[in-house]
C-alpha cells in the first residue's frame, strides 16, 4: 500500500502582529519570517514525521526550489513535483500575541494543476493506497473521481471550503476530516453531534473527525462516536495545528492504532507543533510525540 498527497506547496509569509488587524486599520508588525507550508506539505511532512512514506503530487513555481528542498529534507517523496513558470502558492498568514492566526492565501502555482498531470500522477497508484487531498489545488473533482475509479482510499480535509468543492463527488471520500466551520459548510448545523448526525445522513459510507478546538475532537464511523480533549500548552502559533492532526491521526490508522489511541497521539502532536512557531517546521518527529509528557 502507498500513501500519495496530491496538495499544495506555499510559501508562509507570516508577521507577529498585537491584533488581528480589521477593516481599515493599519498596524506595524512586531516580525516577519517565511516558512514553506501549505496544507498539502504540511500534512505530508507530518504523515513523514509519524513515520509513514509518503509521496506528494503538486507543483511549485519558479522560486519553489527551497518547497522541494523541504519536502526532502523530512522524508517526502518529491518525484510527483513539477515546476512551472509563475509564482508558487503563498499566503500573507498574521499571528497575535496569543498565537491566533488569519491567513490570505494565494493559489499560484497550486491552481495549475491539469488533468493530464493528474492522470500522469495517478498511472503510479493502484487500488487500495491511499490519496489525501484538501481543498488547495485546481482539479479537485476530477482527482478524486480519478482515484475512485481506480479503488484508492479517498481522505478528504475540505480546507479552504467554497464553491469548488460543490462540484465534487463527496460521496466518493471514505474519510473527512473537519473543523467546526467546515461541519457547518457541509451540513449546515453548527452544534458538533447534529454536525455528525448530519454527515452520517448525508454520506452513510464515510467516517469522519471534527475537530473542535479547545474541546478537543471527535471520530465517528459505523461503530460509534470516540471524543478525546485537547493537551493544555502554551499556544505560540496555531498555523499547522489541524495539518499535524490530520497526519498523525492518519499515520495511527495506517499503522493499526485503535481510534482512542489515534485521536490522543494527534492530540499530543498537534499541541506540540502549536507550542512553537512556524507550520513545517513546528510538526513534532513521532518519537518526541511519545516520549514528551504532556
Amino acid at each position: 500500500m502507498k500513501v500519495l498527497n496530491f496538495g499544495s506547496l506555499n510559501l508562509d509569509y507570516v508577521y507577529q502582529v498585537e491584533s488581528i488587524l480589521i477593516p481599515g486599520e493599519t498596524q506595524a508588525s512586531k516580525d516577519r519570517k517565511t516558512f514553506c507550508g501549505g496544507k498539502g506539505l504540511n500534512q505530508s511532512i507530518a504523515l513523514a514525521k509519524a513515520g509513514i512514506p509518503v509521496y506528494h503530487a503538486g507543483m511549485i513555481g519558479e522560486e519553489g526550489d527551497i518547497l522541494l528542498e523541504t519536502c526532502r529534507d523530512n522524508g517526502v517523496n518529491t518525484e510527483f513535483i513539477r515546476k512551472i513558470q509563475g509564482p508558487s502558492g503563498h499566503t500573507v498568514i498574521q499571528v497575535d500575541k496569543d498565537g491566533q492566526n488569519c491567513i490570505l492565501l494565494f493559489g499560484g502555482a497550486n491552481r495549475s494543476i491539469t488533468r493530464e498531470f493528474v492522470d500522469q500522477v495517478l498511472e503510479n497508484f493502484e487500488k487500495e493506497d491511499i490519496i489525501l487531498l484538501q481543498n488547495e489545488i485546481s482539479e479537485l473533482d476530477y482527482v478524486i473521481d480519478r482515484a475512485y475509479e481506480k479503488g484508492m482510499t479517498i481522505i478528504l480535509n475540505p480546507s479552504p471550503y467554497d464553491k469548488g468543492l460543490e462540484k465534487c463527488d463527496l460521496s466518493k471520500v471514505s474519510l473527512f476530516l473537519v473543523n467546526e466551520i467546515e461541519g457547518y459548510q457541509i451540513t449546515g448545523e453548527k452544534e458538533p453531534d447534529k454536525i455528525l448526525s448530519r454527515i452520517k445522513e448525508i454520506y452513510p459510507d464515510a467516517r469522519v473527525v471534527l475537530t473542535l478546538g479547545g474541546d478537543g475532537s471527535v471520530f465517528q464511523d459505523h461503530t460509534g462516536i470516540y471524543r478525546q480533549g485537547i493537551y493544555k500548552v502554551k499556544a505560540v502559533d496555531t498555523t499547522a495545528a489541524g495539518d499535524t492532526f490530520t497526519g498523525y491521526f492518519i499515520s495511527s490508522l495506517i499503522d493499526g492504532l485503535p481510534v482512542e489511541e489515534g485521536l490522543k497521539l494527534a492530540a499530543k502532536a498537534s499541541a506540540i507543533a502549536v507550542s512553537r512557531p512556524g507550520a513545517t517546521a513546528s510538526i513534532p518527529m513521532k518519537e518526541e510525540v511519545l516520549n514528551t509528557i504532556l
